[in-house]
């Protein structure tokens, strides 16, 4: 008889921790079909797909935390082959992404690379975090210079610089296919030491403790579709215990809307109009996120 398939563990979700009666938190995200939506959306290149899935990841990851209802939108932006990687999150659990990039440039960078990485790909330039509170409240921005190779050293640098929070963040992002052909996935992990005080005392020991055994883990046990959260995290911190917290849910989901594209059109002159239209007399618009291709009659948005 054939083997038994292995059981697929539950994906697109952040699964929050602590490490048992110490001040060290963490949060595991596990992204399948979400990302894999995403990076279909359009051609890629794999290393242009590798760079967005780990910032699909990393806002995953971030974005969880937020204690109200907004957004977390992650970028970096620079000189190199790719211009500019956009991940946006929002507290409903929905994630998009996009990249724009120089496929000729992005080709050469990757001759002899196995994976460039985000330095490579993006030149000198920087990384943005920007919290959305909603249209009621200031945005808040955070911004670092792009040093590390790794979207995951660029988050733990800005952590460092603008929260002065010891960051610790890993990253990962590959194709596996479970008999239906190869599909996205991107896994990553986190771990904060929370600031000591008077009442806390010195936790420096445990944070030593955690980070080596956060550097034990691999690329393929993020992105395994059969290794739960739950099995991961106990595999890593089970000396010292561990605390799994109710999981979030991810999605990948684009505002992007009918009404709204009409009224981004309704803001342009008529003779702008006017030079959108096309031979069959109507407007296309193609959402840079998500690839859908809205067709609009030109008499519906006719500026006054």
């Amino acid at each position: 008889m054939p083997n038994s398939p292995l059981p697929i563990a539950p994906d697109d979700l952040v699964a929050p921790f602590q490490i048992e009666g110490e001040t060290v938190r963490g949060r595991l995200v596990r992204l399948g079909p979400a990302v894999d939506t995403i990076l279909k959306a359009h051609a890629y290149p794999e290393a242009v797909a590798n760079l967005l899935g780990e910032a699909c990841a990393l806002a995953g990851l971030v974005g969880s935390s937020l204690k109200f209802e907004g957004r977390l939108i992650i970028q970096a932006q620079g000189d190199g082959p790719v211009r500019y990687v956009v991940a946006d999150y929002d507290t409903s659990g929905a994630l998009r992404g996009y990249c724009r990039f120089d496929p000729d440039a992005v080709a050469e960078a990757a001759k002899g690379f196995i994976r460039p990485g985000a330095k490579t790909l993006l030149g000198g330039g920087v990384f943005i975090m920007t919290v959305d509170q909603g249209a009621d409240m200031d945005r808040y921005q955070g911004v670092t210079p792009i040093e590390g190779e790794t979207l995951a050293l660029c988050a733990e640098q800005y952590f460092a610089q603008s929260e002065q929070t010891p960051t610790r963040v890993r990253l990962a992002v590959g194709q596996a296919d479970a008999g239906h052909g190869p599909h996205w996935r991107a896994g990553g992990m986190l771990i904060q030491n929370i600031a000591e005080d008077e009442a806390r005392g010195s936790h420096g020991e445990a944070w030593r403790r955690t980070q080596a055994f956060f550097e034990t883990i691999g690329e393929d046990e993020l992105l395994d579709p059969t290794i739960s959260a739950e099995t991961l995290l106990f595999r890593l911190f089970h000396e010292d215990g561990v605390r799994v917290f109710e999981p979030k849910a991810l999605q990948a989901f684009c505002r992007c809307s009918q009404t709204r594209i009409e009224g981004v059109l309704r803001s342009f002159g008529a003779e702008e109009q006017a030079d959108m239209v096309e031979p069959d007399g109507k407007i296309r618009v193609t959402c840079e996120y998500c690839s859908t291709v809205y067709v609009v009659e030109p008499e519906t948005i006719a500026a006054a």
